[in-house]
């Protein structure tokens, strides 16, 4: 079941470095939400406190909520790894494992979690690579390595991987910035199947594209150089790329800046 996430009052740091302040917004279940703004802004620091990614880097650390439904994801005795499975994350390069078969790839997530039979690991893993889009061009070289994949392929190797373990959440950061132009539109497609299952959270620097793929969008910018990132407006898409309620939004998308 797709979950809501609710932030209020988050700002992350990188040791006593103010990346990202006062955040507050909603991410609505089975919807696909994109964070633009220009390099630099707290875009994906911002998503990668969304499953406690960000906490991994040396210094990092949060102040505020993320409630994912009722559950604070920062709350006491909360396991960092346990959000991780719940609120998974599709990268910006591909990435693989090198050495594992396609099979062992999207397999893996589920071997860390928990004992399976045969059968019911190929049973997920057709199923996860059937919901990546990549069943038919993969099934009978399953135990060939997943790194001999195209660049488009691989990444939606990654997005099975992700999706094998039955996440509440997908973050997706940049996931076709390294992509051409007919693995972008494959995956696109594929996330606008996915947000029937998933809550889907994406960065992305291609405005067309978010306007796009998701059905809200929210704008981070920068007051001056140095300073933290901020929220400065998230709304409907067609709104924000039409009648934005802040200038500083039009003049991002209207390409004054950035």
């Amino acid at each position: 079941m797709a979950k809501r996430i609710d932030v209020s009052g988050l700002t992350a740091y990188y040791g006593s470095h103010k990346a990202i302040e006062d955040i507050s917004m909603t991410v609505e279940p089975r919807s696909v939400t994109a964070f633009i703004g220009p390099s630099g802004c707290g875009k994906s620091t911002f998503l990668r406190t969304l499953n406690r990614m960000h906490e991994v880097t040396p210094g990092g650390r949060v102040e505020g909520k993320v409630l994912l439904d009722d559950e604070d994801l920062y709350g006491a005795g909360v396991d960092p790894v346990s959000v991780r499975r719940e609120v998974g994350m599709v990268f910006q390069r591909p990435n693989p494992f090198p050495t594992m078969s396609i099979f062992d790839n999207v397999a893996a997530g589920l071997r860390l979690n928990g004992s399976y039979k045969k059968s019911q690991l190929n049973d997920i893993v057709e199923k996860s690579l059937k919901g990546a889009n990549l069943w038919n061009e993969v099934k009978d070289r399953l135990n060939k390595p997943g790194s001999g994949l195209s660049g488009g392929q691989q990444q939606r190797l990654c997005i099975a991987r992700a999706i094998a373990v039955e996440p509440k959440v997908l973050l997706m950061d940049e996931p076709c910035s390294a992509l051409d132009p007919i693995s972008t539109l494959a995956i696109e497609d594929l996330i606008g199947e996915l947000k029937e299952r998933f809550t889907i959270v994406i960065v992305t620097h291609n405005m067309q594209q978010a306007a796009r793929v998701s059905d809200r969008t929210a704008f981070f910018n920068l007051a001056a150089v140095g300073q933290p990132g901020r929220l400065i407006e998230i709304d409907d898409t067609e709104r924000i790329f039409s009648n934005p309620s802040v200038q500083a939004t039009e003049d991002y998308i209207s390409g004054r800046f950035g």
